[in-house]
């Protein structure tokens, strides 16, 4: 057990939680919506503390992160819950499954930074499932990380309160949050939750220029791939978080409670792409699909190819640690070595 962060007592018993704008009302020995804070005598702890249910070596443009250390690996891991409830879920079986025996790696944040170490990874994500939901567990592995010159990544969908994200990503240097649609109908029927928070946190991390941001779409065809909406959400991340803004447009697979709808098509996906050039977006990429065309990096203004992907593998990066093009010497922005 863990004290948590972020909440206050309302009552002699119960707890409002101020971690995300969910505010859950936790009873004594109950817990919030994201299965992992626990109100225990009047008290808020997190359960997941030290403790993962999964562990694996990725390659970055896994998380996906296309301009921060293209072609690393990176030391992932996650716990369990989550504070939304999406109906499609790609990773339902850890964060919408309430079962603690999932936990089955102790791993300290100190043990996270040396497994880091370890097997030479650039950098440490905080992923599978919603890493605020451990946010207090993240940033204390996030310390050990820095204090050995690793990167810390989050992967997130963005749905918390200001307060409390101001705190955590002053020990994050990139992150990819999930922008899930552009329709607040979207949100509220299959994630249960509101998009306007997701936006608030988009545009205050987009302002503060001190972590990396990429944006993650997944279209789910049918649902919210009608070109309105497309060409609205990339509007606004041009407007409101700039034209280098990478986006990924990755393609839905039938998973959980959306086994019924169909996977995503490349030309769905291609066609989303456009709109979002159209826009002004300068770097758009697809996922989930293997296209090579689609996944690799251009420079804007000499049109080569500066960074070659293959899936999740890259083929050539000609960019230079500074960031500029090794061809015309223009300047695309990212983290790199």
């Amino acid at each position: 057990m863990y004290k948590a962060k972020y909440w206050k007592k309302i009552d002699n018993q119960e707890i409002l939680c101020l971690l995300c704008p969910r505010s859950c009302r936790i009873g004594d020995g109950q817990r919030g919506h994201c299965f992992v804070r626990k109100n225990i005598n009047s008290q808020l702890y997190l359960e997941t503390y030290g403790r993962a249910s999964s562990i694996a070596i990725d390659p970055i443009e896994k998380k996906p992160l296309y301009h921060f250390l293209p072609g690393s690996s990176v030391f992932s891991f996650g716990t369990v819950g989550c504070n939304l409830s999406c109906l499609f879920c790609q990773n339902w079986q850890i964060s919408s499954v309430y079962d603690t025996s999932l936990l089955s790696h102790n791993l300290s944040p100190v043990q996270i930074a040396e497994n880091a170490v370890k097997y030479n990874t650039k950098s440490v994500a905080f992923t599978y499932n919603e890493p605020l939901i451990f946010m207090e567990y993240a940033m204390d592995a996030a310390v050990e990380c820095h204090a050995r010159n690793i990167k810390t990544i989050a992967v997130s969908n963005g749905y918390m309160n200001i307060k409390p994200a101001r705190e955590f990503y002053t020990q994050m240097d990139a992150a990819n949050i999930d922008l899930k649609s552009f329709s607040d109908d979207f949100y509220q029927k299959y994630t249960d939750s509101s998009i306007k928070p997701v936006l608030k946190l988009l545009e205050y991390l987009s302002q503060q220029k001190k972590v990396w941001i990429e944006v993650t779409t997944l279209l789910i065809q049918g649902y919210n791939d009608n070109d309105i909406e497309i060409k609205m959400l990339c509007k606004w991340i041009h407007e409101h978080m700039g034209p280098d803004t990478p986006l990924h447009l990755s393609a839905f697979h039938p998973d959980y409670k959306f086994n019924h709808v169909q996977k995503t098509s490349l030309n769905t996906l291609i066609k989303a792409r456009q709109i979002a050039l159209s826009q002004g977006l300068k770097f758009v990429y697809t996922g989930n699909i293997i296209h090579d065309e689609t996944e690799s990096t251009i420079c804007p203004n000499c049109q080569t190819t500066v960074i070659q992907r293959h899936g999740f593998s890259v083929l050539k990066v000609s960019i230079s640690s500074d960031g500029k093009c090794n061809y015309c010497t223009s300047f695309i922005p990212g983290y790199y070595e």
